[in-house]
């Protein structure tokens, strides 16, 4: 892939969701003059906006890109993300401001600023993707992951018979010469496409789940149930009853009967905090990454913390392009 040539690092602010990574990116695109893009694979959906804890028009000081680019249930992907990110990047750039990438689905992170090839299999409307999906439609997801076990064994040890959609990208790969297995050995050496520095959001689990839990019943007080009620009368059922469309589903099964409200929203904070562990997971293994506290969020603070970090990354990424013009 190309590497994506800019006047100065792309500015990242990752880590679990109720982090603040929204507030902190806009923060610190105020003070350099930047516009936010925004890496999350929700927020892409338009109508799913407080579930997503999407900023709100009224909220946006700055330029935001990556919002409401599809409706609910349509087909969008990671590299897809990384085609739209980088012409954000580019026109960005172009135009004498500063990207600031700013979520916590850290494959649209990496897919966003690292060198990552895709297969064919990642994009929309692929007929394999189609055929493997309508078999587990047909016959289940146990019997979809035992035919992969068949054909790509090494793969099939990594991916959980549940997790349909990963099984499918497998076969996808296969399709094309490819396998899973590998791809997610060789994920860690894959090299940056453009100059970026990734500042992270570090908050002790406990606080973090206190704040999970206050985000939770702050989006039913500020209208959750009615957000819902207003997607499943345009017929968006099947895009927020997905397995990752959590604080959606959750709320359409109170909405059907089979629990009280009360129980949904229990539900959405042990499964929003399920997948923050999983986004702390990810995100530690990118040695990149420069960790701050917010255990005690002041987003002025830790502006003022992370652009000292922009400031060291600018000034190395100043010096190489130096050392490049003397060689």
């Amino acid at each position: 892939m190309t590497r994506l040539s800019l006047p100065a690092p792309v500015i990242g602010i990752v880590g679990p969701t109720a982090s603040g990574k929204s507030d902190l990116a806009q923060a610190i695109a105020l003070r350099v003059g930047g516009e936010v893009v925004s890496a999350d694979s929700m927020q892409v959906y338009r109508g799913m906006d407080i579930g997503t804890g999407k900023v709100a028009p009224s909220g946006r000081v700055v330029p935001h890109h990556g919002l409401d680019l599809v409706n609910p249930g349509e087909p969008y992907s990671a590299a897809l993300f990384q085609a739209y990110a980088r012409a954000c990047f580019a026109d960005i750039a172009q135009r004498g401001r500063r990207p600031v990438l700013a979520g916590g689905t850290g494959l649209y992170v990496r897919a966003a600023v690292d060198d990552y090839d895709f297969p064919q299999g990642e994009q929309v409307n692929n007929p394999v993707r189609e055929c493997y999906t309508r078999l587990a439609e047909e016959e289940g997801p146990q019997a979809l992951w035992e035919l992969l076990r068949e054909r790509d064994p090494r793969s099939a040890a990594v991916v959980h018979p549940n997790n349909v959609r990963r099984v499918v990208r497998a076969f996808e790969l296969l399709e094309e010469g490819m396998s899973y297995a590998e791809q997610k050995e060789n994920l860690g050496k894959i090299e940056a496409a453009m100059p970026v520095v990734l500042i992270g959001l570090a908050v002790d689990p406990d606080v973090l789940k206190d704040r999970i839990d206050r985000r939770v019943e702050d989006m039913v007080a500020r209208g959750l149930v009615e957000e819902v009620k207003t997607l499943l009368n345009q017929g968006f059922r099947a895009g927020i009853t997905a397995p990752q469309a959590i604080g959606y589903k959750e709320v359409v099964a109170a909405l059907d009967g089979t629990c009280t409200l009360d129980e949904a929203v229990e539900r959405i904070k042990v499964a929003t905090r399920r997948y923050a562990k999983r986004q702390r997971t990810w995100f530690r293994k990118d040695e990149r990454i420069r960790w701050i506290n917010a255990d005690d969020f002041d987003a002025d603070a830790l502006a003022e913390e992370a652009l000292a970090l922009v400031r060291g990354a600018d000034a190395a990424f100043e010096a190489q392009r130096a050392g490049e013009r003397r060689s």
